[in-house]
């Protein structure tokens, strides 16, 4: 017999003993109740694999055990069998419809009582195997949703769960960032593997949680290069005042990573806003991407921006320029567009900076009014 912890309830003392006797008989762990009201502080004390159950108590009644036994989230499958000297067919139906799993007369025949006893238990270990299968299967249904959204932004994740087999989007006002180590073929070479790719993953993590504090999409990192956007997949008009902010917490976590890390480190931000494309690329090992000349120039602004500054175009300044103090770059000759107008992006002006510290502590601004 499947081996279990049964919880014995009867008024009566010599049946209290019978029922011990045989269930410990069966190899299994018994604990007695002299009434209902008892027995609902055993069950909630302690598991239990069978309930044995008497109708007429002192008390509270089994009829009521049972009833509070069924609304209980944590009780409710537990299996009961009624054992009860009330002995008609409707107190039968009444138990069973209540969720009863089975009801005996007393006095009991104790070789159909183990029976009963034995299906009930093994229907209860049958239970409890299902419920932690799909307890399992809801933690890799997690695990697998936190590894989609680790992949590509929730919106799309929904999309692709849907049904949906093709993502393409156009977006047309959106700002996209891009940052890049400089001289990392340098440090490749005279670093370690292990200790690149700790000290790689240190300044990232510490971008994502940028990232993650204005609500910006991290798009991709690809060698030394970190890419994110601000706009998509979900429109939002300060989706360039958010990515300029990003860029100033990129600056200052890169430069506490750098004496974290005792590496002298050196980096270059690019800024660029305009229309896109965004979509996802692959079927097996899919990426979220985007595409277009605002993609292009963007990734231009970092790969020839100054090292440590933060480089926009002149469609991302027209945007910022009175909400953040920028210092002009002037013209540089960029692949594929030639002449384009640069500015360095320097700190928000006194207005933005107390609305950026108003979202990253909601509070402030309550407390201040």
């Amino acid at each position: 017999m499947t081996q279990g912890h049964v919880l014995a309830v009867d008024d009566n003392r010599v049946n209290r003993i019978a029922l011990s006797r045989l269930l410990r008989q069966l190899g299994l762990s018994v604990t007695l109740a002299e009434n209902g009201q008892e027995a609902l502080e055993q069950l909630k004390q302690r598991p239990f694999d069978l309930l044995l159950l008497d109708i007429i108590m002192p008390e509270m009644d089994g009829y009521e055990v049972l009833r509070r036994l069924k609304q209980d989230r944590q009780l409710r499958d537990i299996p009961v069998i009624v054992i009860s000297a009330i002995d008609d067919m409707k107190s039968v139906v009444k138990c069973i419809e209540m969720g009863a799993e089975d009801y005996l007369p007393k006095p009991f025949d104790p070789v159909l009582l183990r029976a009963r006893i034995g299906a009930s238990l093994e229907k209860k270990r049958l239970r409890d195997q299902e419920q932690e299968y799909l307890r399992q299967l809801q933690i890799e249904r997690e695990k697998a949703e936190k590894l989609l959204l680790n992949i590509l932004p929730r919106p799309v994740a929904e999309r692709l769960k849907a049904g949906q087999t093709v993502i393409a989007d156009s977006f047309s006002d959106v700002t996209v960032l891009f940052a890049d180590i400089v001289s990392f073929t340098r440090l490749s070479t005279n670093m370690s593997p292990r200790k690149l790719v700790v000290m790689l993953n240190e300044v990232f993590s510490a971008f994502d949680e940028c990232t993650l504090r204005f609500g910006l999409e991290k798009i991709k990192t690809v060698g030394d290069e970190y890419m994110a956007v601000g706009g998509l997949p979900i429109a939002r008009s300060d989706h360039a005042e958010a990515i300029a902010h990003l860029a100033l917490c990129m600056q200052e976590r890169y430069q506490r990573v750098q004496l974290e890390t005792g590496e002298s480190l050196q980096f270059r931000i690019g800024i660029n806003s305009g229309p896109v494309v965004a979509g996802v690329i692959g079927s097996s090992k899919f990426q979220y991407d985007l595409w277009g000349d605002t993609v292009n120039v963007a990734s231009r602004m970092a790969s020839q921006g100054l090292v440590d500054q933060i480089q926009v175009t002149e469609s991302t300044y027209e945007l910022l320029k009175h909400r953040f103090r920028f210092e002009q770059r002037g013209v540089i000759s960029v692949k594929g567009r030639g002449d384009l107008m640069t500015y360095l992006l320097r700190e928000p002006l006194p207005a933005a900076a107390d609305d950026e510290r108003a979202r990253a502590l909601p509070g402030l601004a309550q407390s201040a009014s």
